[in-house]
C-alpha cells in the first residue's frame, strides 16, 4: 500500500502516563500537518514509544521496534522514544538496527525536531536526543498534557519523581519531581469538560507531591479545591497514585467535602512488613497506614481503596510474606494487585540480588491473589441491592459497559448493564449481581417500575 508523505504511525506502550505523553507528541504532529494513521504501511513516521520501568516491559518494547524496523520501507523513518531510550539510549539502537532516531521521555515536546532532522538529510547513524531538561510548565509548546479516551480523560499534574524506593528506576528514566502550573492545569480541565469529557483523572508517579517544588505544601489537596472551583460542573475528578504518609488530613477533608471528587484513593502500599519495607527505602510505619485508612473509612464510609504490592523482593521471609497475607485479610481493599519482584540493574536494591527463586515468588504470587480475590468478592457482594451511577463506556451484545466511582480504568473492574445506554452517559444502576472483580445491574429507573 502505497505510504502518504506527511503520516505517522505511534504505537503507546506502558502506563497512562505514558500515554499522556503520546497524545501529546501526536497533538504536535497533527498541528503540523501530518495525519494519525493504523497501518504502519501508510505511515512516513513510525515512533514507538516505549516502557522501560521492569524487564517484561523493556522486552515488549524491543519487540515492537523490531516488528516496525523488519517492515520499515525505503523513505520511511522509525523513532524510539519514551522511558526506554530515556535509560539506555544508544544500547537500544545496537539492539534494533533500522532505529533512525532516539528521542528521550523528558523531551518528548522535540518530536517535530527529530522528525525534520530525519526526513530532511540522510542518516547512516542514528539521531540521539537525549537532553537531561526536565518537563516544566512553558517548555510543553501548549499541549494539553492530557489522554482523551471517550467521556474520560488522564490529566498530567507533574512528572518524575523524588522518592527514594529501592526498586524502582522511575527516578533514573524520569528525575526528579516536576510539578505543572497550576492556572495551567485548571484551563487545561476547563478546556478538557468544554471538550465534553465528564471523568477527570489525576496522574502522576506520586500525585501527594504535587506543588512540593514550587514551594507548596499539602498542594494535592489545593489542586483539588481549585479544581472544585475552576470546573464546577464536572462530574468526576479522581486521583491515582498516592505515597503513604502524604495523604493528610487535608487532603482527606477536601476528598469528603467535594462532591466531585471521587470517594477512590489508589495508594501504593507495596508491602505491610516494616522489615521488608525497610529494605524497599518505604514508608515503614504500618500504625500510620491502619489510622490513615481509618481517617478515611470515617470521613468517607464508602470510599473505594485500591494498593499494589510486591511479592518476593530479596530478603522476604515466610513469616514477612504471610505478615502482607493477615493485612489483606485485615484491611479489605476494594481492589489490591500484586508484581512479582523485577531485578533492576542501577537501583539501589542492586545489591541485594534477585535471591527469591521464581517458583517461590510464583507460588507467593498464587496466594496473595487467591487471598484479594476472595476479599474483592465479598466487598462486591456488599454491592448488591444498592444503586451507583455508572459512567456507560460501551455497548456490546445487548449489554451496556461501564464503570462505577470504583473503578479506575484499565486496573479495575466494569459494570455490566442489562440493556443500551447512551455511551457517554452517567446512569443510575441497580446492582443485582457481583463477582470477584466486575459488578452486573439494571437501570435504576426499571427496578421503579417492576
Amino acid at each position: 500500500m502505497t505510504k502518504v508523505k506527511n503520516t505517522f504511525h505511534l504505537v503507546s506502550l506502558g502506563c497512562s502516563k505514558n500515554t499522556v505523553d503520546s497524545d501529546s507528541m501526536a497533538q504536535l504532529l497533527v498541528r503540523d500537518g501530518y495525519q494519525s494513521v493504523d497501518k504502519p504501511s501508510r505511515a512516513s513516521v513510525l515512533i514507538v514509544n516505549t516502557c522501560g520501568f521492569i524487564g517484561s516491559a523493556r522486552d515488549e518494547s524491543i519487540r515492537e521496534l523490531r516488528k516496525l524496523a523488519k517492515s520499515k520501507r525505503s523513505g520511511q523513518v522509525l523513532i524510539a522514544a519514551g522511558c526506554l531510550t530515556q535509560r539506555y539510549g544508544m544500547d537500544v539502537a545496537q539492539q534494533v538496527p533500522g532505529v533512525d532516531g532516539i528521542l528521550g521521555t523528558r523531551r518528548w515536546m522535540d518530536i517535530l525536531q527529530v522528525v525534520r532532522d530525519l526526513r530532511k538529510t540522510s542518516h547512516p547513524q542514528p539521531l540521539y536526543h537525549l537532553p537531561e531538561a526536565a518537563t516544566v510548565g512553558t517548555d510543553e509548546a501548549d499541549t494539553v498534557r492530557a489522554n482523551v479516551f471517550g467521556a474520560a480523560a488522564y490529566l498530567k499534574v507533574a512528572d518524575g519523581c523524588r522518592r527514594p524506593c529501592a526498586f524502582c528506576a522511575i527516578p533514573l528514566i524520569k528525575g526528579t519531581a516536576v510539578s505543572r502550573p497550576m492556572d495551567t492545569i485548571l484551563d487545561e480541565a476547563r478546556r478538557l469538560r468544554d471538550a465534553g469529557v465528564r471523568e477527570l483523572i489525576l496522574l502522576a508517579q506520586d500525585t501527594t507531591d504535587y506543588g512540593h517544588d514550587l514551594g507548596m505544601k499539602d498542594g494535592l489537596a489545593i489542586l483539588l479545591e481549585k479544581l472544585a472551583t475552576s470546573v464546577p460542573d464536572l462530574d468526576w475528578i479522581r486521583v491515582m497514585y498516592a505515597y503513604p504518609g502524604y495523604v493528610t488530613d487535608r487532603l482527606i477533608d477536601v476528598m469528603s467535602s467535594s462532591k466531585q471528587i471521587l470517594h477512590y484513593l489508589d495508594m501504593p502500599l507495596q508491602h505491610a512488613h516494616p522489615k521488608t519495607l525497610y529494605r524497599m527505602k518505604r514508608p515503614s510505619n504500618m500504625e500510620w497506614v491502619h489510622k490513615t485508612l481509618e481517617k478515611m473509612r470515617a470521613k468517607m464510609p464508602d470510599i473505594a481503596i485500591r494498593s499494589t504490592f510486591i511479592v518476593g523482593y530479596p530478603g522476604e521471609t515466610e513469616e514477612e510474606f504471610r505478615a502482607l497475607e493477615e493485612f489483606l485479610r485485615d484491611v479489605r481493599f476494594d481492589r489490591a494487585g500484586a508484581f512479582q519482584f523485577s531485578f533492576e540493574p542501577g537501583t539501589s536494591s542492586e545489591p541485594l540480588g534477585d535471591p527469591i527463586p521464581p517458583e517461590v515468588k510464583q507460588e507467593r504470587y498464587e496466594r496473595f491473589m487467591e487471598i484479594q480475590q476472595g476479599v474483592s468478592l465479598q466487598v462486591n457482594q456488599s454491592y448488591v441491592g444498592k444503586t451507583l451511577d455508572v459512567l456507560v463506556e460501551g455497548y456490546n451484545d445487548g449489554v451496556s459497559i461501564g464503570r462505577s466511582y470504583r473503578d479506575a480504568p484499565e486496573i479495575d473492574g466494569m459494570v455490566f448493564v442489562e440493556e443500551k445506554l447512551e455511551v457517554g452517559e452517567i446512569v443510575p444502576v441497580r446492582i443485582t449481581g457481583a463477582m470477584a472483580y466486575d459488578l452486573t445491574g439494571v437501570p435504576a429507573r426499571q427496578v421503579l417500575t417492576i
